[in-house]
């Protein structure tokens, strides 16, 4: 199995259009959306069958029994997060700010204060002819690079013998990103025309290219400045990284976007641009 990972420097690029784009084009059967802080994969690749849910459990947080508490505020004293809230002199734990580091637990006299194992997130894994892998991370939990690695693993122990699987990654560089970029055959990023898009593609393939996977460059909405363009692709001759081709911009993808399908189902410039991109990606193989 071929495992494709699409990537961006930062949101908005077009990351997800892509990854939708090339599992049209494809017809793949091995499907999973990495990008587990804000999973969005799942509004244009269909599935009509309820997915498997399970719990994602993540690190500790601190919970306190009011029949225990005396309200002496010792806790609150003590925690550095500022995550006990005391309300008309009953306390409790704000989960948003609690980093679970426990010292609630050791100063309380009563032992009120107790950490419990906290569900951090969701995973789906929907298992039709097709097998799609999704999660969602809750919010101000971390983690995140645990729950990707879920993620990749859930659809690679259920997908079925397929010649290819497409992975949608995060934006960034973060622990999710190095989360996906683990383990894949071809990374394809895709890129911004501007300044910070440079930058920020040059920051993602130093971080990726660490891994030794191979890296291919597309540019999404060329035609807003060709100039950058221009020096995204001399930068990718000059590391000798394959530049796979140019989308221009076209209101057809925002069309698709808000009517749920993907841009491949649409005769328009940018689905033309976006098959010669899936060719010439595939071709790398």
């Amino acid at each position: 199995m071929k495992k494709l990972l699409i990537l961006s420097g930062k949101g908005g690029t077009g990351k997800t259009t892509t990854a939708a784009a090339f599992i049209r084009f494809s017809q793949a059967k091995a499907i999973a959306d990495c990008d587990v802080d804000a999973p969005n994969l799942h509004l244009v690749a269909e599935q009509s069958a309820e997915p498997l849910v399970s719990d994602f459990m993540g690190g500790d947080k601190a919970d306190i029994d009011p029949a225990k508490c005396i309200s002496c505020g010792i806790c609150k004293a003590h925690c550095r997060f500022d995550a006990i809230v005391e309300n008309d002199g009953h306390y409790s734990v704000n989960e948003y700010a609690c980093e679970g580091c426990g010292v609630c637990t050791y100063v309380c006299p009563q032992q009120a204060a107790a950490l419990h194992t906290d569900v951090a997130g969701t995973n789906k894994l929907y298992m039709e002819d097709r097998v799609f892998s999704t999660a969602i991370l809750k919010m101000g939990r971390g983690n995140s690079g645990k729950l990707v690695s879920e993620v990749k693993m859930a659809l690679l122990k259920n997908a079925p013998e397929t010649d290819i699987a497409i992975f949608d990654g995060s934006p960034g560089i973060g622990c999710p990103v190095i989360a996906s970029v683990s383990g894949m055959d071809l990374v394809l990023v895709v890129a911004e025309p501007s300044l910070s898009g440079i930058s920020d593609l040059k920051r993602l393939i130093k971080t990726a290219s660490s891994f030794g996977t191979r890296l291919a460059v597309c540019v999404n909405k060329w035609d807003v400045s060709p100039e950058n363009t221009e020096a995204i692709q001399a930068f990718c001759e000059e590391v000798n990284i394959p530049f796979t081709g140019k989308i221009p911009y076209d209101k057809s993808a925002s069309k698709a976007a808000n009517e749920g399908i993907s841009i491949a189902d649409i005769d328009c410039p940018a689905r033309d641009a976006l098959k010669n991109i899936y060719d010439n990606t595939m071709s790398l193989f």
